[in-house]
């Protein structure tokens, strides 16, 4: 990340959305499944895959939980 770039849009958002979406369908589980697990509606998850609704630190913490990965993952792209 060479500018802070705050953009729903920039590269690395869309790379994180991607990353989010393939890992969900690599579980088999569908939005409402996923948004079951994490206590929210499923188009909160559909809100989150398309770039409509960022993610809050906690939110993000409990979404890599929720798809079983490990922050380092994510966090030491690059």
């Amino acid at each position: 990340m060479k500018n802070l770039r705050l953009s729903i849009h920039s590269s690395e958002h869309i790379w994180l959305r991607e990353l989010f979406l393939k890992r969900r369908l690599e579980l088999g589980l569908t939005q409402r499944t996923l948004g079951e697990k994490m206590g929210v509606l499923y188009s909160f998850i559909g809100k989150v895959e398309t770039g409509d609704r960022r993610l809050d630190i906690f939110e993000f913490i409990a979404y890599l939980q929720r798809v079983r990965f490990r922050s380092f993952i994510c966090i030491a792209r690059n």
